[in-house]
């Protein structure tokens, strides 16, 4: 007959929780972040059907009970896609199936048009390119993540994650090719605490390419969380942890030597010989209450672990508190960009707008940033400064200016970009010394670039996101003058089924605002639709739309531009300075395409989608412009709400951010 030991309670306690643990987490693998980028392609393409059966050749070989493979699919033909997944080394292989298994389905619903992406989990990690990534350190895109608590004795505790990060990567790194490079280690920090530490790298780096990048990810740490009881960067070659409690599968026990031995008989009421006796009654008296207690610390353990988890989680939820968690992992010391800007000295200093200065940095590694500080009684305040960060921190497109980081101390609110050494495109379009370096395929290609920048902040990237202050000023070009679409600091945030919004401060310039939102406030995507056709005409033109009144008798860039194409003479809206060296179909396509884009009714505008679809296509056939809309730029029509403008045209003249590069 079986009896009951009472001394086993505690351990059958263990059992189940640990047991109920495993499988709750093995049920759900946490998403932390994604980044998509490079040309879209379509639906029916042949890299498309790559993308498919490589994703499929993913899923099935997690199968094999191994934590990394890579393959190449389309390898044949002209367009391979090449891509691998990484388990984390402590994972189950079932945990890793589940993982690779979402993030697969994850990636294939969020960058579904994009050739290069990666995306992380807090268990796995997959990414896919149209160029071969395998054997191939590569740091961008990063993501830092941090636990938002703090900790006691700073500088003592960032020397010791420096010291066992530094040496956890030097012996997890020391493999040769094709051996797991992963590790843990745990530091005794104080008395109560320890200090637990997690690196790894892709399997098919060199020993010297892993401990590279694993070093690298480690220097980012003082940068994303420093003061902070947890933080963790990904790349998309290695990855690096720490935080203050056990995030990590335990070390597999050492082996024992033999069986082990038998628990000493539990005494009975009859009682056996020996030098006491406790009856059954004493001993449930004394092990149930620790048993309850036991279990209530492991119940408030697993409590404090979950909130920690979802602390850390920066890809979890939409709301406000979660995005200003992302945006924090970005966050630099104050001192670090004083001295980038040899404390914001004039010879530092860009250019400067309604809401504050840019000024030119560089980091101590020697990379280039731009630092927009904004003005203490600047027009954007606490709200419009967290709502820049949130959104553009969780934006990525090769034509979206880069958000870096960002830094509030005290009164200081300051963003951080990636430097663009062309500055904005009115520096090149207005100059008269520059604007000839913008030949026609070079004009076609900023168009192009800055329609599909917008198409995705419509359509493409996680949030439906409204600019409102598209503009010339607002384009920066890059090195190869690609545009980049920059300035959030207006932007709204739509839901998923909603169409148009409504406000009273309406914000923006004139020129490029839509006739219902200068005049009634609302807006929708068809007001950047609006702001894109001005765009365009001004690019084609090389004339400002706000400094066109009662010129060429015409009362804006607008109407000149429909009176040409009315009269059948369109060709005249092109710059001079173009001379001969222009395609007359592209340039036709686009006055055709700015025209609609500046209808009156915002419903004749056609949508980012399809003049993206337009651009790139000689075979789609647009429907006739009518007369465009018109605002009359004189003091009796200005609109009667709140308003802000770039061009001195009301009391309130703040700009919207004149930024250079940013």
């Amino acid at each position: 007959m079986l009896s009951f030991n009472p001394l086993f309670l505690p351990v059958v306690l263990l059992l189940m929780l640990g047991s109920l643990s495993l499988t709750t987490h093995a049920a759900d693998p946490v998403s932390l972040y994604h980044f998509c980028a490079n040309a879209t392609f379509s639906q029916n393409s042949l890299y498309n059907s790559s993308l498919n059966s490589l994703l499929s050749s993913l899923s099935s070989n997690v199968t094999r009970n191994i934590e990394f493979y890579n393959t190449t699919s389309g390898q044949n033909t002209s367009d391979p896609v090449y891509g691998l997944f990484l388990c984390r080394g402590d994972v189950t292989s079932q945990m890793c199936r589940a993982c690779v298994a979402a993030a697969t389905k994850e990636l294939a619903a969020k960058c579904s048009r994009e050739k290069i992406a990666v995306i992380w989990y807090d268990e796995c990690m997959i990414r896919y390119s149209n160029e071969s990534i395998f054997s191939t350190v590569t740091v961008s895109p990063r993501v830092s993540l941090l636990n938002t608590q703090n900790i006691t004795e700073q500088n003592r505790f960032n020397r010791l994650v420096n010291t066992t990060m530094t040496d956890l990567a030097s012996r997890a790194s020391n493999f040769p090719i094709g051996v797991k490079k992963f590790g843990t280690n745990q530091t005794k920090f104080s008395e109560f605490q320890n200090l637990y530490n997690l690196v790894q790298c892709t399997p098919d780096l060199s020993s010297a390419d892993c401990n590279r990048c694993l070093q690298t990810a480690i220097n980012r740490l003082p940068i994303c969380c420093d003061g902070k009881q947890g933080g963790r960067v990904l790349f998309p070659s290695c990855n690096v942890r720490y935080e203050l409690y056990p995030f990590y599968g335990a070390s597999p026990a050492p082996p024992t030597q033999g069986p082990p031995s038998p628990l000493p008989p539990t005494g009975s009421a009859s009682g056996s010989k020996g030098k006491s006796k406790i009856s059954t009654t004493t001993i449930v008296a004394i092990v149930a209450p620790i048993a309850v207690s036991v279990l209530l610390f492991i119940v408030g353990c697993c409590f404090l672990i979950r909130r920690g988890r979802k602390k850390f989680n920066a890809g979890k939820g939409d709301n406000a508190l979660n995005d200003i968690t992302t945006a924090e992992s970005l966050q630099f010391d104050f001192s670090t960009i004083e001295a980038a800007t040899n404390k914001f000295s004039e010879n530092s200093k860009l250019g400067e707008g309604g809401f504050g200065v840019v000024y030119k940095g560089t980091l101590s590694n020697g990379q280039e940033i731009a630092v927009k500080r904004l003005s203490k009684r600047s027009g954007q305040g606490a709200e419009q400064f967290k709502n820049e960060v949130v959104l553009v921190a969780k934006l990525q497109h090769r034509n979206l200016a880069r958000l870096l980081g960002f830094c509030i101390e005290g009164e200081e609110n300051i963003l951080v970009y990636e430097f663009i050494p062309n500055k904005s495109l009115d520096n090149f379009l207005y100059d008269p010394k520059r604007q000839r370096q913008l030949d026609w395929s070079k004009r076609y290609k900023i168009i192009d670039g800055i329609a599909r920048g917008i198409q995705y902040l419509h359509e493409d990237s996680r949030l439906k996101i409204i600019h409102r202050d598209l503009k010339v000023s607002n384009i920066l070009l890059d090195a190869n003058l690609n545009p980049k679409i920059s300035d959030f600091g207006m932007a709204r945030i739509f839901g998923v089924d909603q169409t148009q919004g409504n406000t009273s401060r309406v914000v923006g310039t004139y020129g490029y605002m839509s006739p219902e939102y200068a005049m009634h406030g609302e807006f929708s995507v068809k007001s950047d639709v609006y702001s894109f056709g001005v765009l365009i005409l001004e690019i084609i033109s090389g004339k400002k739309n706000s400094t066109f009144y009662e010129s060429d008798g015409a009362e804006d860039l607008l109407s000149y531009a429909w009176i040409h194409w009315r009269d059948g003479t369109p060709m005249e809206l092109l710059d001079p300075v173009l001379g001969d060296s222009y395609s007359r179909d592209e340039v036709m396509r686009c006055i055709h395409i700015g025209l609609l884009c500046v209808q009156e009714d915002p419903v004749d505008r056609p949508s980012m989608a399809s003049i993206v679809l337009t651009l790139s296509s000689h075979s789609v056939t647009l429907q006739a412009p009518q007369q465009p809309a018109f605002f009359l730029l004189s003091k009796t029509d200005m609109p009667t709400k709140v308003l802000e403008s770039s061009i001195p045209l009301s009391v309130n003249e703040a700009s919207i951010t004149e930024l250079h590069p940013r």
